[in-house]
């Protein structure tokens, strides 16, 4: 134990060197936080999913009021998420609200999925996306090799990460950049539709409720589909500490990001129907890749690139906010404590960075990534449901709690019903992949169990542990954010 104290020493030792307290420091602006919505968003969701709003609803014109309604609806939800982001002011999105709420056995189930399943596996698949399409302009003839493919996503997720362990400000200054790429190649596209449609291509809208489909189940796919793609809209929730001026910054910024995104994206998919008819578009994997093909002749290929460096950026906001996730998960005695350590220079929460982008790397290797990520549709609805209701039931039991903004309680009754709805449509339409999610989550319990709950473990074991930590500790150069407040007091 006396060397334990000497570690703990040295570390406290080079926190005085650094000349500031070992914390996160609010570092994200509103611009930044701008960039996180957006950028975390729009990943290559709109450059692909159209299809499969289109197969859901049957026609052109029911597919864009899904586009609409599925942005109406994120609207409403981020509404909820700025009442709970600025009630309860801690990182963690879903599972801070949950575990503020319902207790940490249900918080704890829902920090297990993401850990294990949820995040690694989708930042595996938006950096094999990333791979493809900037492999692509290079195999214009075929697909890119599959080996090809894992290393550059291995390469991209490596210096994401390694960005994100050496500077907060280097990170959101990548996700400023590539938001901006983003909504530039959204911009190009939705110019060229409005030039097509300037020369007359509007076949497609002239009858465009055709063909409406009027089965409630594949309309609720069609929404499905639609919302995957608006997916990252609560994200800002989840790095609130680190927030300049939380209180304003994060309505704000999800008042200016939700309606960004809907615009830019029903105007691509009118510009998508300007010259891809619906057998088309079904048929295509890429419906955006179709769309260059057909409008940029031998510019085509700055459509693969504009998707690769929206891709890029999206795993830049993924890594970015899982770290904190699992860092807050860490800081509640959910995690081993080192991930709850941040590096006494640059303030970041390098283990749980690290950890995060490991087990994304680790996630490359799998074939089966894509079913994976099938499996925790349901569940991630499940969280955010929970958090609604969490919202709620503090509404009624703590109505002395501080609210800087409380919208009319119609709004999150509305959207939670919304939310039912969806956890409703996969026991319908795939029970097989909902019970494997949940299946899942249970695998959690015993974890539960042993790791958190069972307080007398072993001396030797804990002792172990202690150790173990103290090295990687002084390897990294990192300490609990408690640890400023004792040397604050001694000093």
């Amino acid at each position: 134990m006396n060397g334990g104290t000497v570690e703990k020493e040295k570390v406290a030792d080079m926190t005085k060197n650094a000349g500031d307290g070992v914390e996160l420091k609010k570092r994200i602006t509103l611009f930044n936080g701008v960039a996180i919505i957006v950028g975390s968003i729009i990943g290559s969701g709109i450059f692909v999913t159209p299809k499969g709003v289109l197969e859901g609803a049957g026609s052109v014109w029911l597919s864009m009021i899904v586009w609409c309604g599925c942005g109406l609806l994120s609207l409403v939800g981020a509404l909820c998420y700025a009442e709970l982001g600025t009630t309860i002011v801690r990182s963690g999105g879903d599972y801070a609200y949950i575990l503020e709420t319902f207790g940490p056995c249900l918080a704890f189930l829902q920090l297990w999925v993401n850990l294990i399943i949820i995040r690694p596996t989708a930042q595996a698949i938006v950096a094999l996306t990333f791979a493809y399409y900037a492999l692509q302009p290079i195999y214009l003839a075929c697909s890119p090799p599959e080996i090809a493919v894992r290393l550059l996503a291995a390469i991209c997720i490596s210096i994401l990460t390694a960005v994100n362990v050496l500077s907060v400000r280097a990170a959101t200054r990548i996700q400023d950049i590539f938001t901006v790429a983003k909504l530039l190649a959204l911009f190009i596209i939705t110019i060229a539709g409005l030039v097509m449609i300037g020369f007359g291509e509007v076949e497609y809208f002239q009858n465009g409720f055709e063909n409406t489909s009027t089965d409630v189940g594949s309309v609720s796919l069609a929404f499905y589909s639609g919302l995957f793609a608006y997916a990252g809209w609560n994200f800002l929730n989840f790095v609130t500490e680190e927030m300049k001026d939380p209180f304003k910054n994060l309505p704000r910024a999800i008042y200016i990001s939700i309606p960004i995104v809907s615009f830019v994206y029903v105007m691509a998919n009118i510009a998508y129907f300007t010259v891809i008819s619906p057998r088309e578009m079904l048929e295509s994997n890429a419906v955006a890749v179709t769309f260059g093909d057909k409008v940029f002749g031998v510019m085509s290929w700055i459509i693969p690139l504009f998707v690769a460096l929206s891709t890029f950026g999206g795993v830049n906001g993924l890594l970015f906010t899982s770290g904190r996730l699992f860092y807050v998960g860490a800081r509640e005695g959910h995690l081993p404590e080192f991930f709850a350590m941040i590096h006494i220079k640059r303030f970041t929460p390098m283990p749980a960075m690290l950890f995060t982008g490991v087990m994304s790397l680790i996630m490359l290797i799998s074939d089966d990534i894509f079913s994976l990520i099938n499996y925790m549709s349901f569940v991630q609805w499940l969280s955010v449901g929970m958090s609604v209701l969490s919202l709620l039931y503090l509404r009624y039991k703590r109505p002395e709690m501080k609210r800087p903004i409380q919208f009319p309680i119609a709004v999150p009754i509305i959207f939670l019903c919304a939310v039912v709805f969806l956890l409703c449509v996969p026991l319908y339409a795939a029970p097989k992949d909902t019970g494997m999610g949940v299946l899942i989550v249970l695998s959690g319990l015993p974890v539960y169990v042993i790791g958190v709950k069972w307080k007398s473990k072993p001396k030797a074991f804990t002792n172990f542990i202690e150790s173990l930590t103290m090295k990687a500790q002084k390897i990294c150069m990192v300490a609990l954010q408690e640890d400023t407040c004792s040397l604050d007091q001694s000093s």
